[in-house]
Formats: C-alpha cells, sequence, structure tokens
C-alpha cells in the first residue's frame, strides 16, 4: 500500500502481497478491474473477507462506482480480492481497493472507520485525473461495430491484423469520423498450457504459411510476423499479443498466451475464434495465489473466456486435469490423444464430436464420424518418426486448430512436413545435433513434466552413455526441484552435472538449487563420481562435450545461455569437430 492517505494498522490482519489492474478477462471474471492478493489466517479469513467486501462497496458507491461489482476468489493461506472498474480508471481502481483493504484491516482491529469523506474526495480526483472519455467512447462504439479493442498506456486500436486502426492514447477520434467499413477483426488463436506452448504456436505458424496466409505470432521468444522477426524476448504476454494485433499485415494471428500473463493483467483480447490447451502440469505454485494443480487448471482455462459458442477449444484428452475441467467448457471441444482407444475420445466420437488422434502411424482428424487422414508420422519432422511423442500431441493438436481455421487435409500436412525443427525454426525445442558420433540434444524442458518428455525420447536413442545436464530457476519450490531430479534420473544417467544459473537465482542463496538436486540423486542411487558441478550453463556444456565419447547421448536443458549454446554446437557440427578434439569457446 501507498501509504499517507491510506490507513494502515500496525498488525493487519489481511496482508497484502499483490496490488495490479487487470485489464482483460481474467482468473475472477471477464472484467477489467483491479485485484489484491492478500494472505489472512483461516481462522479469520470470513470475517476477513465479510470486512472487505463491505469496505469496498462503501467506497465504491462513494466515488461514484455503485454500480461495480466485487468478486473474490479464495485459496490456501489467502485469497485474491477484486472490483471492477472502468477501463479509464485503472491505476485509481487499485488506489480504490488498497483502501477498502486498509479499512477493512481498522475495522477488523477494533479502530475507528476511517474518514469515508476525506477519501473519497482523494480518490475521485485521481479518478477525474485518469478518466479518457473519448476511450470509452470508442469502446463503445467498438462493441457496437462488433470488433476488438486495444488499450494500454501509449496505445488505442480497434479491430485486428490487417482490419486495424491505431491511434497514440491522446489522440483518440470521435466515433464518427472512423470508417468503420474498414475495421474487422482477422482470425485469432490463443496458445497456452504448461509445456509445447512455443512449438505449438511455431508450427502452427508453419501450416498458416503453407496455406499462403500472414500469420502474426507471439511467443516466449518473440515477436514475429510473416516470418520476420520483430523483436527477441518474452512476449507471451497481452503485450505481445497487442503488438501482433496492430500489425497490418497479419491475416490470422497466433498467440502464446502464458499463465503469468493472464494471471497478472488478463487477456488482451475478449474474443478468439480458437484456443488451444496443451497440458497442465505441476510447476510456478505460489505466485497469484495459485498453489496447487487444480488452480493452475483453472488459472490455463482463463482462455475459455474469450471463446464464443462458434469458437473451439483444443484439449488434450490424454492430460486428467485438463478431462476434468472440460465440463466447464461452454465452447464445443476438439479432443486430441496419442491414444486412439481414449475413452474420453471414443464417447466424443461417437456424440459427433471433433477429435485428432494417431491411427497405424498416422495422424487422422475425425468429425462427425467421419475421418480424415492427415498424414503419416514419419512424414512430420518434428516426430522423429513418432518417438518424440509430446511433439506428436503438439502436431496433432496443431492440425486440430487448422482445421478449425478452414485449412485442408493436403496443406496441414504440407505445413506439418515443413516445419523442420531446426535451432533456426524452433531455438531450444527438441534440437539434435551429430558430432563426431555423440549426439546432443537440447532442449527447454524446464519442470518435471518437459523433463519426463524428454527423458522418455532419450530413452529411446541408441547411446553407449548418457549425461544429462541439470539446473533449476530459483522461483520453484523444494519439493518441485527435487521432482526435477527425479524425472531426469528417470534416464539412468552415467553422468550429470549440475549448473548453476546465477541470473536466475530468484531469492535463493548461490548453490542452494544445486546443493537440493545433488541430495535428491544422491538419494535416488546415483554416486557422488558421477556428478559434477559447472559455474554456468555454457561452461556445463563444455564439461559435457568434453566428457563425451562417440556413440554417447548428451541430454542437454538449456534455458539461460541459450542462445550461446545453440551456436556453440551449431559451429561444432558445421566444423565437423569430434570427441577429444580442443573445444573454442
Amino acid at each position: 500500500m501507498r501509504g499517507g492517505h491510506i490507513p494502515v494498522m500496525t498488525d493487519p490482519i489481511i496482508t497484502l502481497s499483490d496490488s495490479r489492474r487487470l485489464t482483460g478477462p481474467n482468473l475472477l471474471w471477464e472484467r477489467p478491474g483491479a485485484v489484491l492478493d492478500v494472505a489472512v489466517p483461516a481462522a479469520q479469513a470470513e470475517i476477513a473477507v465479510t470486512a472487505w467486501q463491505d469496505a469496498a462497496r462503501r467506497i465504491l458507491t462513494a466515488v461514484g462506482w455503485q454500480d461495480e461489482q466485487c468478486r473474490l476468489r479464495r485459496f490456501q493461506g489467502g485469497a485474491s480480492l477484486a472490483i471492477s472498474a472502468p477501463i479509464d480508471a485503472l491505476f485509481a481502481a487499485t488506489e480504490v481497493n488498497e483502501w477498502a483493504l486498509a479499512a477493512a484491516n481498522e475495522a477488523l482491529g477494533g479502530a475507528a472507520a476511517p474518514d469515508l469523506g476525506e477519501a473519497a474526495a482523494r480518490l475521485r480526483e485521481l479518478i477525474a485525473r485518469e478518466r479518457k472519455p473519448a476511450l470509452l467512447a470508442m469502446s463503445r462504439a467498438a462493441r457496437r461495430n462488433g470488433v476488438t479493442l486495444l488499450a494500454d498506456t501509449e496505445q488505442v486500436s480497434v479491430g485486428t491484423g490487417a482490419g486495424s486502426i491505431t491511434w497514440p492514447i491522446g489522440e483518440i477520434p470521435s466515433p464518427a469520423e472512423v470508417d468503420w467499413a474498414r475495421v474487422h477483426d482477422v482470425p485469432t488463436v490463443l496458445v497456452t498450457g504448461s509445456n509445447g506452448k512455443t512449438t505449438t504456436v511455431r508450427l502452427l505458424t508453419a501450416v498458416l504459411a503453407a496455406a499462403g496466409r500472414v500469420a502474426g505470432m507471439c511467443c516466449s521468444d518473440s515477436v514475429n510476423v510473416g516470418g520476420e522477426v520483430l523483436d527477441r524476448g518474452d512476449w507471451s504476454g497481452p503485450g505481445g499479443a497487442r503488438r501482433v494485433l496492430r500489425d497490418r499485415r497479419v491475416q490470422v494471428a497466433v498467440l502464446e498466451t502464458a499463465r503469468g500473463g493472464m494471471l497478472r493483467r488478463g487477456l488482451a483480447v475478449t474474443r478468439a475464434d480458437a484456443a488451444i490447451i496443451t497440458n497442465a502440469a505441476e510447476d510456478h505454485f505460489g505466485e497469484f495465489g495459485i498453489h496447487d494443480l487444480a488452480g493452475l487448471t483453472e488459472a490455463k482455462f482463463v482462455v475459455t473466456r474469450a471463446l464464443p459458442p462458434s469458437g473451439r477449444l483444443a484439449l488434450n484428452a490424454d492430460d486428467p486435469s485438463l478431462v476434468a475441467r472440460a465440463v466447464l467448457a461452454t465452447a464445443p471441444i476438439v479432443w486430441f490423444t496419442l491414444d486412439p482407444a481414449n475413452p474420453v475420445v471414443r464417447a466424443h466420437i461417437e456424440q459427433g464430436g471433433e477429435a485428432g488422434l494417431v491411427e497405424d502411424g498416422e495422424i487422422v482428424l475425425v468429425r462427425q464420424q467421419r475421418r480424415y487422414p492427415i498424414t503419416p508420422l514419419v512424414d512430420v519432422p518434428i516426430t522423429l518418426r513418432g518417438i518424440a511423442r509430446h511433439n506428436v500431441a503438439n502436431a496433432l493438436g496443431v492440425a486440430a486448430l487448422a482445421a478449425c481455421l478452414g485449412l485442408d487435409s493436403a496443406t496441414i500436412a504440407l505445413g506439418l512436413a515443413r516445419f523442420r525443427g531446426t535451432p533456426e525454426e524452433n531455438p531450444g525445442r527438441l534440437n539434435l545435433f551429430a558430432l563426431g558420433g555423440v549426439t546432443a540434444v537440447a532442449d527447454f524442458a524446464h519442470n518435471p513434466h518437459g523433463m519426463n518428455a524428454l527423458v522418455a525420447l532419450a530413452g529411446t536413442l541408441p547411446a553407449r552413455r548418457r549425461l544429462v545436464l541439470l539446473g533449476q530457476a530459483g522461483d520453484r519450490d523444494d519439493i518441485a526441484i527435487r521432482d526435477l531430479a527425479r524425472s531426469a534420473w528417470g534416464l539412468r544417467p552415467d553422468r550429470i552435472i549440475l549448473k548453476e544459473m546465477d541470473q536466475h537465482l530468484r531469492g535463493r542463496a548461490p548453490g542452494e538449487i544445486t546443493r537440493l538436486l545433488e541430495q535428491e540423486l544422491l538419494g535416488l542411487g546415483a554416486s557422488s563420481e558421477a556428478i559434477g558441478h559447472a559455474g554456468s550453463e555454457y561452461e556445463a556444456v563444455l564439461d559435457a562435450l568434453a566428457w563425451a565419447r562417440p556413440e554417447d547421448l548428451l541430454v542437454l536443458p538449456v534455458h539461460s545461455e541459450r542462445e550461446r549454446v545453440l551456436a556453440l554446437l551449431d559451429r561444432l557440427e558445421r566444423e565437423g569437430w569430434v570427441p577429444g578434439a580442443p573445444l573454442t569457446a
């Protein structure tokens, strides 16, 4: 809280951990507003929430927002407390919500209620300074014309992609000045899940390119339009989506929609044509009130808030969490599965539903009980002739999405075949290198679910000896870090190199993460002689290469220095490096 104008207790019962704006459909509801994540003792949770609701209703009425609403979501040890607000006053809305929390704490502590009149006057002034009547007028006009409005602190746009018009925030015209006949939305796909998001985005973009469509995509690595990289970095949040959707070259938008962005701000769009949830796996617990797999799955399903009844939701039928949550989906579901006998999918098909599955080594789409063969797995490079099962699932999901967008079977097959999964096309996602008889696999696997998939693939590759590189960011709890070690141990590697990731400690002490990993590995049966340590990811890769001999397999999850590592492996492969030869950085 911001002190000064807001009453503050010495020992508040409700403790604030985060206060932020919600700019689009989010975990709590479809409305914009402000939310507080708070901690509160379980024994006092009910009375505390009631006190906040009472204070929030009083201050909302006092500032003239009597039509706005309150919403809460309980979680282990706390709650998310939200108020709705006009889209042109969301910063002020955070102040309104924080005042309500402080007033609730005062009431819970038995103190006199803070002066409502004084607070309301100050907050009304903040609201008045932030208000943008032109933005509200354009928002109403966009709704009347059935098109998307995107707004941030710098720009406002109506329509998307090739049908968009964008203005600086201070230069919004009257709706009467807009040629609405040229404003429209382009098809938009939202891609979320714990693993496989970026590969799915890139693969679907390749299929759209095969169809001759100019696709705009954003992901955790870049923003790209029609094959041109506009910027590099993590653009998997609302900012990346807006950048794609405001590019007038874009005919179809494919937007990686990460958990963090959805929980922090909400969705960038209020409407999409299709969405996919690749899977839901234990990761990032403890952030934004998400403490278990059920909560994480709920967060992934935020994408469904943007789907109209005419949209499509592609879901992985092999993921029990998604199957359990799917009963709440309102848009028609397209299931995909690696198991053609999957009972959920079989029942869905019998009822005339849509699905993607593998039959006799071939990707097949089913609609109204008719089967449409797409392509054999041997012709889909990223599946490695079908042994990379996680990429088979990604290809199934992409085929289903492409069909939802109206692409025919031949075009889908062509796009799947053209995407080679090389470091240039899909950097850090199952990139294989042949190094003088040594096979190196570089991948982004960063949680137990992803590591399990990587280990399953590595177990199918012939090798005399196997090495695994292992490290973790500091924002995972001890259990998740130990789980990662257990997943890696599934390969029974002959050598394990633990890497320090100093730029990703995130509050952990240097060496703390690798000690946890080593303790778990030793407890699982690894010998201390088999475990090595490296001061950085790049140094760990150099150590792995120095250890390697012909017929060895190096499993290299790379994150913090991925580009540098991929450049090294690519150069060594091109130069014909062989094990035992000098390594130059």
